[in-house]
């Protein structure tokens, strides 16, 4: 208020806390150098330059009236995550309470799909002249549809789909443009065009802005404002239909969909049940998931009393139920509730349910319990492998699943366990017929670690093994075949596993040759690439094929695959050959020998791992270093925009496992080191 005698108006604005505030105090003046007035940078207003002319708006194109809306494509899903990932790889958006959608746009039409491709145009009808307008021939956009972009409460969403009201649609994805496919684009990318698409346009559709890293910052400012949490969304990952690693949910509560299978009655005459019987569809049996009984006033009453009506039943759907709830009334299982609660007990039943709101846009079918990536599997025995001790993945008992293994990012045994089961297929080729030796860590990576290539008495038989002369005499090596048999190693504390460059049926004709390029301490990954490239042309020259493999730690691995045709000692000679030509030419680059003292800003090029009994990781192996980083085979182009040899992690690494494996493409045409390598080669040598 004004003092006494002021004539001025006064003001003052508060900002309150957001998802966007920061601690960095450097942020902003950091990060925006850009004039939005005259588009300017900070170095041409102090050297006092001319302004550049900002963009003119494009004009709308025309689109034919034949042209057709994409068509609907499945959805992707966001994976449920106690574990905020790290790094500013990660692009963290506010999640919102509404329906998912997809709008598809094309000539004079606009369809509004839900997630599983029911087609709701009529009922978000609001919507279709803001996408409409768009400057677009065609596009395809993934969105959520909220009651409005300011108030995204479920409950008024529905209110409004009803009884009419203001609709908002925040768009986060962008799938295809003007007849261009943009799901192998990364995120990043994708978002940025959906930006500019949306940039001249108004109204009811709105860009979702997103935060680069500071997840558990901006996770705690969206839980304080009362906000339902976070989607947190890797920039450098394509879109996968269905649910995928890549996206993860970060919630502030516990909240689920859970299916209505009867209701229990109530003694006050004021409503018409006590709590309704929950349920989830597990392995395709309805399994009991508790009872809810908060949440309902007299409009969810009046909308649910019908629904159960016409639903009823004589007899309980559920596979099993308590026999505290033998006197309900059951319906078929077939409508689909939101329900807000605190935790799940022991056997999985809800502990202190609140009733949200019905989702017509979710199959009951579809409905199964989620549990966090992080959380224990054994206390909720919705897991049909979980046990009191345990839990079974490919069959073999993980014990002490939530054991931490890597501690940043943190990384449970389970964990461990289900990264193998992922990748058994993709690696499986590379270990299986080959001796193995594994690296143990059975209290942690922090922890003493050691490395196995016998196979022990009690070890199960899964991990088989091959007998092997030494010495001493024939010894028993490990050897496994199954995935099983490398979920077995991981139940024994296994993080790492090391293969033999030749198969147990031919111990002494090595199947590949492994060029390890191992950069001195303070020699930048981009060097290290260079290198790999070289190797390659000069392979190449010599009629040899070459695959890349980041090795998860600073180096690369240049792999040749081959027919098991030479010795062990033709291989040895070719590849130390090899590594000396490269030194001698490039003494300021590479070096061939062992010599820490002679590495200084040099890559060694390790030619060691080319003779019997030598081993290298095996591709898709973890690495017990910090950061759970994979041994990740790669194709070449995309080497070229690779920035570090610790690329994958166990998480990001699950999203190349639906493409096909670089180095298996590599190895369907093995090559043979015969007499005319040799000849080549010897025709690269000095003098």
């Amino acid at each position: 208020k004004p003092r006494a005698g002021e004539k001025r108006e006064n003001w003052i604005l508060i900002k309150e806390h957001d998802a966007h505030d920061s601690d960095d105090p450097e942020g902003l003046v950091t990060t925006h150098m850009t004039s939005v007035a005259t588009g300017r940078t900070m170095a041409a207003i102090t050297a006092g330059t001319e302004a550049i002319p900002a963009p003119k708006p494009k004009p709308k194109p025309r689109r034919t009236q034949t042209a057709q809306p994409p068509p609907f494509q499945p959805v992707q899903l966001a994976t449920l995550s106690t574990t905020v990932p790290l790094g500013d790889d990660w692009l963290h958006e506010v999640k919102v309470d509404g329906y998912r959608c997809l709008a598809a746009i094309g000539g004079d039409t606009v369809r509004l799909y839900t997630r599983n491709g029911l087609d709701w145009t009529t009922q978000f009808g609001a919507l279709v002249p803001a996408f409409a307008a768009l400057a677009c021939k065609s596009a395809l956009i993934d969105g959520e549809v909220v009651a409005e972009v300011e108030t995204n409460a479920f409950s008024v969403l529905q209110s409004r789909l009803k009884h009419g009201g203001a609709l908002g649609y925040v768009a986060f994805d962008l799938l295809h443009l003007d007849g261009r496919d943009l799901t192998t684009l990364p995120l990043i990318d994708r978002k940025t065009a959906l930006e500019r698409l949306l940039a001249q346009g108004s109204g009811p559709v709105r860009f979702s802005t997103h935060i680069a890293g500071r997840g558990a910052q901006a996770l705690a400012q969206v839980c304080s404002a009362g906000r339902e949490g976070l989607v947190a969304k890797r920039a450098s990952a394509p879109y996968h239909a269905g649910r995928h690693a890549s996206w993860l949910k970060l919630k502030c509560g516990k909240r689920q969909e859970f299916v209505i299978g009867g209701w229990s009655a109530s003694a006050s005459k004021s409503r018409p049940f006590a709590s309704l019987l929950m349920g989830s569809f597990e392995g395709g049996r309805f399994t009991y998931r508790g009872r809810v009984g908060s949440g309902f006033a007299a409009r969810e009453f009046d909308e649910m009393v019908p629904l159960l009506t016409r639903l009823a039943r004589d007899t309980s759907p559920f596979a099993a139920l308590p026999a505290a709830a033998r006197h309900a009334s059951w319906v078929r299982p077939e409508l689909v509730a939101e329900v807000n609660f605190t935790e799940l007990t022991a056997e999985g039943h809800i502990r202190h349910g609140t009733y949200v709101a019905l989702r017509h846009d979710k199959p009951a079918k579809d409905v199964a319990l989620e549990i966090p990536k992080g959380t224990d599997m054994t206390d909720h025995p919705t897991d049909p492998h979980a046990t009191a001790q345990g839990t079974r993945v490919k069959g073999i008992l993980i014990t002490h699943p939530d054991r931490l293994v890597f501690e940043a990012p943190p990384v449970t045994k389970r964990e461990v366990a289900e990264h193998y089961a992922a990748v058994a297929e993709q690696m499986l080729p590379f270990v299986r017929n080959h001796p193995v030796s594994l690296l143990r860590c059975p209290d942690g990576v922090a922890r003493q670690c050691f490395f196995q290539k016998h196979r022990g008495d009690g070890m199960p038989d899964s991990v088989g093994s091959v007998a092997i002369s030494e010495a001493a005499g024939d010894a028993d090596y490990i050897s496994i075949s199954t995935a099983a048999g490398l979920e077995a190693a991981t139940q024994m504390g296994t993080i790492e596993f090391h293969i033999w460059g030749s198969r147990n049926t031919a111990l002494n004709l090595p199947d590949r040759i492994v060029f390890d390029l191992d950069p001195d301490e303070g020699l930048a990954f981009p060097s290290v690439r260079s290198a790999a490239f070289d190797l390659r042309d000069r392979l190449a020259d010599l009629g040899l094929p070459a695959a890349a493999m980041l090795s998860g730690g600073k180096g690369i691995h240049v792999i040749v695959p081959l027919r098991p045709k030479a010795q062990w000692q033709a291989v040895k000679l070719f590849s130390r050959t090899m590594a000396v030509l490269l030194a001698d030419a490039e003494p300021d680059r590479f070096i061939a020998t062992m010599s820490k003292a002679k590495r200084k800003d040099l890559i060694f090029i390790d030619w060691l791992r080319n003779e019997r009994g030598a081993t290298a990781v095996a591709p898709w192996s973890l690495r017990a270093r910090p950061g759970a980083k994979v041994a990740t085979p790669v194709d070449w182009d995309e080497l070229a925009t690779l920035t570090s040899a610790g690329a994958f992690d166990i998480r990001s690494v699950r999203d190349r496992l639906t493409l096909p494996c670089p180095l298996q493409k590599v190895t369907s045409h093995a090559a043979v080191l015969d007499h005319k390598v040799l000849e080549r080669l010897e025709k690269m040598l000095p003098g």
